[in-house]
């Protein structure tokens, strides 16, 4: 079993909390079911925002996915001016017997934009 970091974003609509919750929820659902992991897999996770998302943390749906014993932090993003607005971005550590080349890292939404060379 090898740690590996999987990676994602998705673009919220707005800065609301039902959004940034939607959007994060559909962003860690499709990470676990792509990597066919479970929250039991996972070591960690690093949440990112930009700084225009201000409304919710966006743990708190991985909270409500059932991520109970697992370490969430939240942090902000840092201020780039040509950068994409409205991204939650996430780092998840976990365990895995899959190698580095069949993890699927997730970009959604208007987020494809910041890897269209692994954008789904």
């Amino acid at each position: 079993m090898a740690v590996r970091a999987v990676r994602g974003a998705v673009q919220v609509d707005a800065d609301e909390r039902e959004l940034i919750l939607e959007a994060t929820t559909e962003l860690v659902s499709a990470v676990m079911q792509r990597n066919e992991l479970t929250t039991d897999d996972v070591i960690s996770v690093l949440f990112t925002t930009t700084s225009d998302l201000t409304a919710e943390f966006p743990a708190l749906a991985a909270r409500k996915l059932g991520f109970t014993d697992v370490p969430l932090m939240c942090a902000g993003e840092i201020a780039v001016p040509h950068g994409l607005p409205r991204v939650v971005r996430l780092m998840a550590h976990v365990e895995t017997d899959r190698p580095k080349s069949e993890l699927q890292h997730v970009y959604l939404r208007g987020a494809q934009a910041l890897r269209l060379d692994i954008a789904q």
